[in-house]
């Protein structure tokens, strides 16, 4: 049969989602978890593989096993074998025709960046930090080009391996609160590094190193090396991934940017 999870991580430890040779991914800790309650091997399929220092408030995988087990094994029991900074939420079951990535329509990303004088104590590695005071108005007029259908070959690592640098990016909202910035971006998938790499451009933009204009034509030019450095992993969060309403996933969590922060800090 076929199990599909949702799960959410503090991916501060980890050397990211996908597995490596000497372990210490998150995927490396969830399959050892999942194979002791299947009492066989299992390897896992996932809607996207986040970076390392990059955290999931909703990430999905599926896997297959002969195993019968109730539900709620796939659930507290593989947390009994989880660290504390990784938690599975929900399991089901779902037919043969489900795919964790491919069945994904859209991916939601959200980033929170401190911005104070001040580098972060209570919240180190789960926020980005700037010191220079930023422009939200700034930063808003330039997030406003990029939405739509567009090759981002100058978001793009360098190392990315996508066969095609055009994405189609459905939202891109910055919100304030206090001391906080959060930028909200979704998509219909994204290259390597490109939601740090779009963060670190708005940033560049807001804090007055280029005019909002800027943006369009970084976009424009599909060259790398003219966009800013990626920017820190630590407040980059997966938070939702959609499928067709049929597979009946639980809606992602909503995180409306004036309670998102104790949520997310908790």
């Amino acid at each position: 049969m076929r199990i599909v999870l949702v799960l959410e991580y503090n991916g501060s430890r980890y050397c990211g989602w996908q597995s490596q040779p000497a372990g210490g991914s998150v995927q490396d800790i969830l399959e050892i978890a999942l194979s002791k309650i299947a009492c066989h091997t299992i390897r896992v399929v996932t809607a996207g593989r986040t970076d390392a220092g990059v955290h999931a408030l909703y990430q999905v995988v599926h896997f297959d096993t002969q195993a019968q087990r109730p539900l709620n094994a796939w659930v507290r029991g593989v947390n009994r074998f989880l660290p504390h900074d990784i938690a599975v939420s929900w399991a089901s079951v779902v037919s043969d025709q489900f795919h964790a990535r491919y069945g994904a329509y859209e991916r939601r990303y959200l980033y929170l960046l401190l911005n104070r004088p001040v580098r972060p104590g209570l919240c180190h590695a789960r926020v980005g930090w700037l010191h220079h005071s930023l422009d939200l108005t700034r930063m808003q007029v330039a997030a406003k080009m990029l939405l739509g259908e567009h090759d981002f070959t100058a978001f793009r690592a360098a190392a990315c391996q996508a066969k095609s640098p055009v994405r189609r990016l459905t939202r891109l909202e910055i919100y304030r609160q206090n001391n906080f910035f959060i930028f909200e971006i979704c998509a219909n998938a994204f290259l390597q590094h490109m939601v740090r790499n779009i963060v670190g451009s708005l940033v560049y933009v807001g804090k007055g190193k280029y005019a909002p204009e800027w943006m369009q034509t970084l976009l424009e030019s599909r060259n790398r090396t003219y966009a800013a450095p990626t920017f820190s992993a630590a407040g980059l969060y997966l938070a939702g991934v959609s499928y067709d309403s049929i597979w009946q996933l639980p809606d992602f969590i909503e995180y409306p940017f004036e309670i998102c922060l104790p949520a997310i800090l908790r």
